[in-house]
C-alpha cells in the first residue's frame, strides 16, 4: 500500500494495542505438528462487498505466508450450510488458529467446535459469540460518521434537522456490526434533532435496499430529505430510486468501494466511510502470528461480554479526499474515473 496523508491518519492503534505475553513455544518455527502451522479462513461471501475477495483474501493470505504459515482460506458463498461444511473440512484437517467472519450466525458453533479442540478463534470484521478475540473497524464511529455526513449535508442544504424527513436503512441484524453502525449513527443523528420517518427491514443487498426505499418514498408521498444508508452497495440502491424519482438527497455508506467513491464525487452520496481494510488485514495477521506462535495477546479494549478488541479508526471520506483513497492504492484510478465520472476525477486531481 502506498503512503498517503489519509492512511497515515487512521489510527494505527488497532496495531499497536496488541501486547503479547506468555510466549509458550514457535508453531512458525518449522518444529511440531503441521497443523499447528495452519491458518484457518473463512470469508462469508462475494455478494455483500467486493472486499472479501478482492482485498482481505490477498491481505491475510499474503501476511501470514509471508510469515512461514500455511493457510486455508476459503468462502462460504452467502451459504450457512456451506460455511459449515468448510469448517469440519477445516478441522479435520487441523488448524493453528482461526479466522472468522461470520455470515448469519454461523461462525459461532464454528467457533464452539474449534474451542472444544483448543484452537483460538479470532472473529474478523464481525463478533461472533464465543470468539477468543475480535479484530475490526471501530463500527460504532463507522454509524457516528455516518450520521454525521447526514447531519452536515442536512445543513448543507438549509434543512432543519428536527423537521427533515429522514429514512435509516440499515444492515442486516443478523450482522453483529449492524447494529454497531446503527447506535453509532442514531447517537449523532438523534443528537442533532433527527428522528426517522420510516426504517425498513435492515439488509446487506443493493437490490432489496432500492425496493425497500422505494416502498418507503411512496409510503412518504415521494418526499426526503436524507437517507442514512449502512453501507455503499445499500446506497447505490437507495441512489437508483432517488435518481429515478429526479431527487438528490444526503446518502451515507461506508467502504470507500468504487461505486460509492463514484456516486460521492458525482454529488450523489454525501460521503462514504473509508475503511483501510489493509490496516484490518494487518492486525488480525499480527494476532494470528502471535497465537500461531504460542503467545498469549491482550487488546486495551473489549466488547461487553468481555471478548478482547482490537479496534482499528475508520475515516470519512467525501469528494476532496477520494484522491487520498486512490494515492493509498485502495481504488483503481483507471476503475474510477470511467464514463461521467472521469471529468470529476479531473476536477478533484485524480489521476
Amino acid at each position: 500500500m502506498k503512503s498517503s496523508s489519509l492512511v497515515s491518519a487512521v489510527a494505527l492503534a488497532g496495531l499497536s494495542a496488541l501486547v503479547l505475553a506468555g510466549c509458550s513455544g514457535g508453531a512458525g518455527d518449522g518444529g511440531g505438528d503441521a497443523a499447528a502451522t495452519r491458518a484457518c479462513v473463512i470469508l462469508p461471501d462475494a455478494a455483500s462487498s467486493p472486499r472479501w475477495e478482492n482485498n482481505d483474501r490477498p491481505y491475510l493470505e499474503d501476511g501470514l505466508e509471508a510469515a512461514g504459515f500455511e493457510t486455508d482460506i476459503q468462502n462460504a458463498q452467502g451459504d450457512v450450510n456451506k460455511y459449515a461444511t468448510i469448517a469440519d473440512q477445516q478441522l479435520s484437517q487441523g488448524c493453528g488458529v482461526m479466522l472468522l467472519v461470520d455470515y448469519n450466525g454461523a461462525g459461532a458453533a464454528v467457533a464452539e467446535k474449534a474451542t472444544a479442540e483448543g484452537i483460538p478463534v479470532i472473529a474478523y470484521d464481525r463478533p461472533i459469540e464465543g470468539a477468543d478475540y475480535y479484530v475490526s473497524f471501530d463500527n460504532l464511529e463507522v454509524g457516528r460518521l455516518e450520521g454525521q455526513s447526514i447531519v452536515d449535508g442536512l445543513a448543507a442544504a438549509g434543512k432543519d434537522p428536527a423537521t427533515a424527513i429522514v429514512v435509516y436503512m440499515g444492515g442486516d441484524p443478523a450482522d453483529g456490526n449492524a447494529k454497531m453502525f446503527h447506535d453509532g449513527a442514531v447517537e449523532v443523528m438523534e443528537a442533532a434533532g433527527i428522528t426517522p420517518a420510516a426504517e425498513p427491514p435492515g439488509v446487506w443487498d443493493g437490490e432489496k435496499s432500492a425496493t425497500n426505499f422505494e416502498q418507503a418514498l411512496t409510503s412518504l408521498g415521494g418526499q426526503v430529505d436524507a437517507v442514512w444508508v449502512a453501507n455503499d452497495t445499500n446506497a447505490a440502491g437507495v441512489i437508483t430510486i432517488l435518481d429515478k424519482n429526479g431527487l438528490t438527497v444526503p446518502v451515507s455508506g461506508q467502504d470507500a468501494s468504487i461505486a460509492g467513491l463514484q456516486n460521492v464525487l458525482l454529488g450523489k452520496q454525501t460521503a462514504t466511510v473509508y475503511k483501510p481494510i489493509k490496516l484490518e488485514a494487518d492486525a488480525a495477521v499480527e494476532l494470528a502470528i502471535a497465537l500461531l506462535e504460542g503467545e498469549t495477546p491482550t487488546a486495551d479494549q473489549e466488547l461487553d461480554d468481555g471478548t478482547p478488541y482490537i479496534a482499528v479508526t475508520p475515516e470519512l471520506v467525501g469528494p476532496d479526499r477520494v484522491v487520498e483513497v486512490v494515492d493509498a492504492g485502495d481504488a483503481d484510478p483507471a476503475e474510477l474515473c470511467q464514463g461521467e465520472v472521469e471529468a470529476k476525477c479531473a476536477e478533484y486531481g485524480i489521476e
